[in-house]
């Protein structure tokens, strides 16, 4: 498989949310706006980068009944690396995500890909893959906390983006708005590769 396949599968073919349906806690938690998505999105990209390197590493000298410890600590690992770093350097950030940072630990994209690829590839394969799911986990993150908070909130990033007379939607800020606008998403992805299978 060539490194741009590896790549851009995480992007749209196996778009972690849309596709493979994981991480759907933090995106529901953390999506209320754009600069909480975007730091949730780094968050889990760089551990799952990091981790995907390390398991790719040490692969052959884990046993075999013990790799699923093994690839959690080296997780637990770089989620702490994280954490420290996000709590000295962007504090504001770090108190916004609060719980949903430590638990980048149990995220289901992560270990899955430290299972399914980075258990089985080589380091360069292993680093492009935990690359292109985490950039295609934080876009959607973006696009999701960039609606909710629009709609939520009438602005984008805390600047007023709406009309004066906008009455913003609190509902799209809360928890059932987080649904929503997964849903609504989802079908729209779902309904565009529908159509485009049918068009090929």
């Amino acid at each position: 498989m060539s490194y741009w396949k590896t790549f851009s599968r995480g992007l749209w073919e196996e778009v972690p949310i849309f596709r493979l349906l994981l991480g759907l806690c933090p995106t529901l938690a953390t999506s209320t706006s754009v600069v909480n998505g975007v730091g949730m999105g780094l968050a889990a990209t760089t551990v799952l980068v990091g981790s995907n390197v390390v398991v790719s590493l040490v692969r052959k000298g884990i046993p075999g009944k013990i790799r699923l410890p093994a690839y959690i600590v080296i997780i637990a690992s770089f989620v702490t690396i994280v954490d420290l770093l996000m709590h000295g350097y962007t504090p504001a950030l770090h108190k916004a995500l609060g719980i949903f940072i430590p638990l980048i630990v149990v995220n289901c994209i992560i270990l899955g890909r430290a299972e399914a690829f980075a258990g089985k590839n080589g380091v360069v394969h292993s680093f492009l893959d935990g690359l292109g799911m985490g950039l295609g986990f934080t876009v959607v993150l973006c696009v999701i906390g960039s609606v909710r908070e629009i709609l939520g909130a009438g602005t984008f990033a805390g600047i007023p983006v709406t009309p004066a007379s906008y009455k913003p939607i609190l509902l799209f800020i809360l928890p059932p708005g987080g649904f929503i606008a997964l849903g609504l998403m989802l079908a729209g992805f779902n309904y565009f590769e529908s159509r485009k299978g049918a068009g090929e």
